[in-house]
């Protein structure tokens, strides 16, 4: 049916004088920032805009099998909240728009590693669907926030497939790496094809060694052409694909500060500037030396909870343009009305 104009003698609702046809594509709407929330990136290390982070539920403090919940410790939920409230407060002051996700108190307790619950591209996020039997179901909860913050929803991963968001990040403008391993299977790799092969984008798959959990624990891009890597998690394939691009690697060996404080779990804040956890100074040392500005938070809690701040950090937009106004904005809880962050 031709909606572009009225049709006279009809009602609004059957388009006639009063109806409105609806113009330009969904890209536009997202662009412009008022249908939708303005979101998406094509680079990993343009300045940070707005992210999303989860109010650590009560589940999170009620485990006593660290291990049967994929944790390495006990975690103090007075703490954890604590840190989040810190973290929050470092990406505002950065001119960052905090989005705050309130899941009610069963949520699964990782659900506050929202990175790899979903991945913000310049037209909508893909949600994920994870791989282990712990985390089922945070999709929803992750899925909720976003709709709150005005993200539109692309895709939903299905079947069998396993996508974690944390397997997914932008080499170039136009290449995607994505991890697979445990964590991402071909079949979520296919489901992303699929999503950004309609926006011009080349999805290339890159396998991740025995012990890796992550992309994102091998790898964080932190400027044009440039990149820290855990050198033993940084396997063949990686490699490269970013000598194909260019990239200089700052290479980190794995020393205490890397594989126990998670001391390269950051997040780029601009182009040569990164949040990272405190309590690593030689790491803090040598990523001064490469030229990077460095701030920290605390996120003690998180790691024993077996992730950090590259993890709980949700991007939902970068860009290097001007920053979006409003610096904080909190997207609701699922159970009534939320508490403070």
């Amino acid at each position: 049916m031709d909606t572009s104009s009225p049709r006279p003698g009809r009602s609004s609702t059957l388009g006639g004088p009063g109806w409105v046809p609806r113009s330009g594509s969904h890209a536009a709407e997202v662009r412009a920032g008022r249908t939708w929330a303005r979101c998406g990136y094509r680079s990993e290390a343009d300045p940070l805009r707005a992210v999303l982070i989860a109010r650590p539920p009560d589940s999170i403090g009620a485990v006593t099998d660290a291990a049967g919940q994929l944790m390495t410790d006990r975690v103090d939920l007075g703490r954890l909240r604590a840190q989040t409230d810190a973290v929050a407060e470092a990406f505002r002051a950065e001119g960052v728009t905090v989005h705050v996700a309130h899941p009610p108190p069963d949520a699964p307790p990782n659900v506050v590693f929202l990175r790899d619950l979903f991945l913000v591209t310049p037209e909508g996020a893909v949600l994920g669907r994870t791989a282990s039997a712990q985390r089922a179901g945070e999709e929803r909860h992750a899925a909720l926030a976003l709709a709150r913050a005005g993200i539109p929803i692309l895709h939903t991963v299905r079947g069998t497939a396993s996508f974690e968001g944390a397997d997914a990040l932008w080499a170039d403008e136009e290449t995607v790496l994505v991890g697979t391993g445990f964590r991402t299977d071909p079949a979520g790799v296919e489901a992303l094809r699929g999503v950004l092969g309609e926006q011009g984008v080349t999805v290339l798959a890159v396998a991740l060694g025995p012990g890796v959990q992550h992309l994102l624990g091998s790898m964080v891009p932190v400027g044009p052409r440039r990149a820290v890597v855990h050198a033993a998690a940084a396997g063949g394939e990686l490699r490269a694909a970013l000598r194909a691009r260019d990239y200089e690697l700052i290479e980190f060996e794995p020393d205490d500060e890397v594989v126990r404080s998670r001391s390269l779990n950051i997040v780029t804040l601009a182009p040569g500037r990164v949040l990272m956890p405190a309590g690593c100074p030689r790491t803090r040392r040598r990523l001064e030396a490469a030229g990077l500005e460095t701030l920290v938070v605390d996120v003690g809690e998180y790691v024993r909870a077996a992730g950090a701040l590259g993890c709980l950090t949700g991007i939902l937009h970068r860009s290097a343009g001007p920053p979006s106004a409003g610096s904080a904005r909190d997207v609701g809880s699922e159970a009534g009305k939320p508490p403070n962050l």
